[in-house]
Order: C-alpha cells, then structure tokens, then sequence
C-alpha cells in the first residue's frame, strides 16, 4: 500500500519492507509497543521481551508473497445482505502475510466453520497455523489494549512472553 491509514482511530504505518517478520515488527507491533508503554497501559518490562519474540519472528512465519489484507477482518465487520450476499466492511488494508486476516477472524465470537473449510479448500494453510494464530493476533490485541486498556493489556504481555 502506497499511504499509511488507521485501525480504528490509531494510526497505522505501511512503510514497506523486504520480508513480513519486519514489517509485523516494525510497523505493527513496535509503534502498539511503544504507545502502550508510554501510556502505562502496558509494563516497561515488555520491552526486553518483545525485543526477544522479534528475533523468532523469522521461524515463526511461512515465507508467502504479501497479500491484500482486509486487516480488521472480525465478526463486527462482516454481514449478509438482504439478498443473502456477504459484505465485508471498515477496512484498515495493508499488504502482509495472509494468515493474518484469518487469525484475525477467530477473535472476538469467530467465522462459522464452513468459512474455514472452505478457504483451505480453495488455498490451504501452511502447517502450524493454529500455533502462529496468537503471534498474528498480538496486533489487534495491541490495538484493543491501547484503544480500550483493561484485560487486552495483560493478553498482549502474556503473548509476548510465550513467544520471547
């Protein structure tokens, strides 16, 4: 994407980068990282940690050419018209690694199971996604923890502990 935009109301950077561990890094997690901690949201300690989940970053990810992602692709943000048609909608795009989106669907009450079967029918998951599922949603749970605070904080840190 040639512009940066916003998930919800926060700023979202598309700064382009050579592989998707550096972009999940450096222009996801890090500026959710740093607004977290310089709000009080999020401990400082996270910061020694995050810096050890990014070094892993490389072995946890599938290497795949970046897609189109919806990038906030939940159950709110999907509906069937009256003619029976699925909408999707409130969009934050970006180019990344397609797992993305689907880890994505399965926070907040998830996409009905058909919608799964159906994806892998047609372009099937690289083995391991249910373990890289946590990794891939650390951002919208950044997101929910800096927008929202609460429980979404100690998720986040939880995550990036378990992946340090």
């Amino acid at each position: 994407l040639d512009h940066d935009n916003f998930i919800g109301r926060l700023p979202q950077s598309n700064n382009k980068h050579s592989n998707w561990a550096d972009f999940f890094a450096i222009e996801r997690i890090e500026p959710q990282i740093k607004m977290g901690v310089e709000s009080d949201k999020l401990t400082r300690s996270v910061l020694r940690d995050v810096e050890k989940m990014y070094q892993k970053l490389g072995l946890i990810f599938p290497q795949e050419q970046p897609a189109l992602l919806h990038g906030d692709l939940w159950s709110g943000n999907y509906m069937f018209t009256q003619n029976g048609k699925a909408s999707i909608y409130d969009p934050a795009l970006y180019f990344g690694h397609r797992e993305m989106d689907l880890a994505m669907t399965r926070l907040f009450g998830g996409f009905p199971a058909n919608f799964y079967e159906g994806y892998n029918a047609e372009f099937p998951l690289e083995n391991g996604f249910d373990d890289r599922v946590n990794v891939y949603n650390l951002y919208p749970i950044l997101v929910h923890a800096n927008l929202f605070g609460g429980s979404y904080c100690r998720q986040a840190e939880n995550i990036i502990k378990r992946y340090a």
